[in-house]
């Protein structure tokens, strides 16, 4: 556990950098939300930046630069600001950096405008061993050589992804607090051993956004609410808002997220990165708090493509405690690298899903000139193609989540062992009801209520939804569409531009394509395609399971012909 009276021996032991942010981040209290599931339809997001090709230019003004002046004057310039992992290689090759002094500036970069600043919140804790691994590492790298391309790289991972270490793993839910794994998730073992330097965790939407139908993305009971780093005043999009909102304000190289529906994608989208939600099986879920073993799973959400596929190849393997892994085997990659190829568009052949356009006009506008860049680099597109299934699998979605959130959620309980601070659904339910005024002030847990009436996952309604499900949306979705135009892959909106953060009415999603691939438990990336009034907006790339190289070639083709990411400035509201 991670005691008080720790605290100031950490700050001692681990200097300035980590002081601000690491121990006061450790307690962070405030508010919730998580992914987003779609009871309500189809998912909205936001998305990414301006670039050579898209030139959006909705909302400009006179007063606009008058806006970014103050704003600026906030937030300090930064050394590492947009680099890459192959930059931070060759830097630490050459002498440049160390790891120690890389995790160094990244701590000292959350204490200035995570926790202070313009005050993202986007970290719940970092961890207080993060300079003392980066220094051994560094060690390891003049004695022996680097591990790989992650060696000595600072991560930040979402705070479902159990650590073994002494930060704590709480899905943001003070139910949780003071809970301290007794193993690392797969994962997490994964980056361990590829030299990775777990900087900290990351804000969530509460419990990954199951909770209520009428959340707040990226609030959570003990983290507080991330803001979008390109308005403050927005929402950076559930459940992986803090991954999503952190690593596009540059206080790690590289983050993890996690989704069932949406909840990768749509933060990626609204905070302008490259992100991936790999088909089910192809990451453990291995002691990472669970919605959905059918749905579930970890992925990179990275500034660029490369760095995605980097990290992605990392994270895959079999894991005997994730049965679904075992199917790829013979399918995944430890270096997705290799298929990223500058010209990847030319020849592919790419369905246009229409049904998903038309909830934003200008929206509409950037996904037009997406659709022209690609064409001017080669791909044949379809234009319409439908996914005959649309609208039928939404409701057997959620009712799958109802019955497999209790018993997934019952069993990570008993895995965490005599110590769990809450043992059961039923017992986070009551924790809930008598700390109304600190995890419910805004929205309740009427889906925790419905989950907890739920019978066994033998019973018929759940078996027939969950086989309905991965028909519709695979078999008779994604693949029978894909089979009947010869399809590479499949291209919609990730979702709309990022809405006002709202405690009173509660997320407001504009649109979106993620139920598709997340119902399947097939693949989908998303990249950046512009930006409306600032905010970024991003485009989904998805397809057949394992379909993970195809749709990295076919998004860093698409990234390398635009070049719209574009770093957040911090505005107080977005460009009038």
């Amino acid at each position: 556990m991670i005691k008080e009276t720790r605290e100031k021996r950490e700050a001692q032991r681990l200097g300035p950098a980590n002081v601000a942010d690491g121990i006061a981040g450790k307690r962070a209290a405030g508010a919730r939300g998580r992914r987003r599931f779609l009871q309500a339809g189809l998912l909205g997001g936001v998305a990414a930046a301006a670039g050579p090709v898209l030139q959006p230019v909705f909302g400009a003004s006179p007063k606009s630069a008058a806006a970014t002046a103050v704003a600026a004057a906030d937030v300090p310039s930064f050394e590492l600001g947009e680099i890459t992992i192959g930059e931070l290689q060759d830097g630490m090759t050459s002498g440049k950096y160390s790891a120690r002094a890389i995790a160094e500036k990244y701590l000292t970069r959350i204490a200035a405008i995570d926790k202070s600043g313009p005050r993202v919140n986007s970290v719940i804790e970092t961890n207080p061993d993060a300079l003392e691994i980066a220094e051994a590492l560094d060690k390891e790298r003049k004695e022996k050589g680097p591990r790989g391309q992650l060696h000595g790289i600072p991560v930040l991972i979402k705070d479902n992804i159990a650590t073994a270490d002494r930060m704590m793993t709480t899905a943001g839910s003070l139910a949780l607090v003071g809970s301290n794994p007794p193993a690392d998730a797969f994962i997490v073992q994964k980056l361990r051993e590829a030299g990775a330097v777990i900087l900290g965790k990351t804000n969530l939407s509460e419990w990954a956004n199951i909770r209520s139908n009428h959340s707040i993305s990226g609030w959570s009971g003990r983290g507080g609410q991330t803001k979008n780093p390109y308005a403050l005043d927005r929402n950076p999009c559930g459940s992986s808002s803090g991954t999503g909102a952190g690593i596009s304000s540059n206080l790690a190289a590289v983050g993890i997220g996690t989704e069932t529906d949406g909840s990768i994608v749509c933060p990626s989208s609204a905070n302008a990165l490259a992100g991936i939600k790999p088909t089910v099986g192809l990451v453990s879920r291995s002691r990472i708090i669970p919605i959905s073993h059918t749905q579930d799973t970890a992925g990179p959400m990275c500034r660029t493509v490369r760095d995605a596929a980097i990290l992605l190849g990392a994270l895959t393997g079999v894991d005997p405690d994730d049965k679904a892994t075992t199917a790829s085997a013979g399918k995944s990659f430890t270096d997705y690298t290799k298929f990223l190829e500058a010209d990847g568009l030319r020849g592919a052949r790419i369905g246009v899903l229409r049904k998903a356009f038309g909830f934003n006009r200008a929206v509409d506008k950037l996904m037009e000139a997406a659709l022209d860049a690609m064409k001017k680099q080669g791909a044949t597109l379809v234009d319409p193609v439908e996914i005959e299934t649309s609208g039928k699998f939404g409701e057997t979605e959620f009712l799958g989540f109802m019955y497999e959130l209790k018993a997934d959620l019952n069993a990570y309980l008993a895995w965490l062992g005599p110590n769990a601070p809450v043992k059961t659904l039923k017992e986070i339910i009551a924790f809930n009801e008598k700390n109304a005024a600190k995890e419910m002030p805004f929205f309740g847990q009427e889906n925790f209520l419905k989950a907890e009436e739920k019978g066994p996952l033998t019973t018929a309604e759940y078996v027939d939804a969950i086989k309905k499900n991965h028909e519709l949306a695979g078999q008779e979705g994604i693949d029978a569409t894909m089979d009947k135009h010869k399809l590479d892959a499949i291209v919609a909106p990730t979702g709309g531009p990022a809405w006002l953060t709202d405690i009173v009415n509660g997320d407001s999603f504009g649109g979106g394509s993620s139920e598709f691939a997340a119902a399947a438990g097939y693949p989908n990336v998303n990249v950046t395609a512009g930006l409306v009034f600032g905010l970024p907006v991003g485009i989904s790339f998805f397809g057949r399971a394992w379909s993970e190289p195809v749709l990295i070639k076919l998004a860093y083709a698409f990234e390398q012909a635009t070049k719209l990411r574009k770093a957040p400035r911090f505005l107080p509201h977005v460009e009038a």
